[in-house]
């Protein structure tokens, strides 16, 4: 197996220099339409992002050793040559697009998701409000893992999906030319997936691509101004309040539940499910955040 280099590592001091840019961009030329920045918040989410690193690397104990385990047990095995990992990179985005769906409308993986929506500003810091709690994506990467691909290589292809997804956490960037547009993950996209208006509430999934979008029915292009945050905002910079917040809230609907249907649906149920006699009784759309979480 090749050394293959720590990506976000190597990224960092292109990280923060890019948000410094954005960050004078907006005081030499301010947009009163644009949420731009404010201190505390851009705050909470370096905050947030460097309490990722340390979780994340908690939780990569227990995932490598799952991971190896699985990757000892196939006899399958994918090299790691420079024509085979554009095509390792293409299997992970198509995961990571239904990982990202699935934790929008389970409502426990969105109580880890949650965060990286949590903050009102929509600009390279953002980018930088991860969870602590990103255990909850393994599972969906593990047909990778099955069919032959080293977990180091799965981990370096994740890396650099998640690189890619920094650039586009900012409304400095108007559309671009529409083959892009159409191919990738491009800013104008991936403002309307953090939007929190009805029609684009649990849009825009993709990584890289938004081609998987396009095939699986999850599409919206940008139109008007998107609105961010959730669609009922928590009023705090905490970050470990930020990072609880929805586990907090699942767990007092938890105790009100009145049976055991009712305790399942709200964990493994959309984020605005509400018992019910049917499906409209399911309440806000799912990967808003329900009543009291958010």
């Amino acid at each position: 197996m090749p050394n293959l280099p720590d990506v976000v590592l190597w990224s960092i001091p292109a990280f923060v220099l890019l948000t410094v840019v954005e960050m004078v961009s907006y005081r030499i030329h301010p947009d009163e339409d644009a949420a731009g920045y404010e201190t505390k918040d851009a705050a909470t989410s370096i905050g947030m992002g460097l309490g990722s690193l340390v979780f994340d690397a908690l939780w990569k104990i227990p995932v490598v050793a799952i991971y190896t385990a699985v990757y000892e047990l196939t006899p399958l095995r994918v090299p790691v040559l420079w024509w085979t990992i554009p095509l390792i990179l293409l299997g992970q985005d198509f995961l990571y697009y239904w990982s990202h769906r699935g934790h929008h409308v389970i409502r426990i993986l969105w109580a880890c998701h949650v965060v990286h929506h949590s903050s009102r500003r929509f600009n390279l810091s953002t980018a930088l409000r991860q969870p602590w709690t990103g255990l909850t994506g393994w599972p969906f990467y593990l047909p990778l893992i099955a069919l032959g691909v080293h977990p180091a290589a799965l981990a370096f292809c994740y890396s650099v999906n998640l690189v890619y997804q920094f650039w586009i956490h900012t409304e400095r960037i108007g559309k671009l030319w529409a083959p892009f547009e159409y191919v990738l993950n491009t800013p104008s996209h991936h403002r309307v997936h953090h939007a929190s208006q009805g029609g684009y509430l649990d849009r825009n999934f993709g990584g890289i691509l938004i081609v998987w979008d396009r095939m699986f029915g999850s599409f919206v292009a940008e139109t008007e101004r998107p609105v961010y945050g959730l669609t009922k905002n928590i009023a705090t910079y905490n970050p470990l309040r930020v990072a609880t917040h929805e586990y907090a809230a699942i767990a007092r609907d938890l105790r009100a539940a009145s049976g055991w249907r009712e305790r399942a649906g709200r964990v493994f149920r959309g984020p605005g499910w509400q018992p019910g006699p049917g499906p409209e009784a399911q309440g806000t759309p799912v990967g808003a955040a329900p009543e009291g979480a958010a």
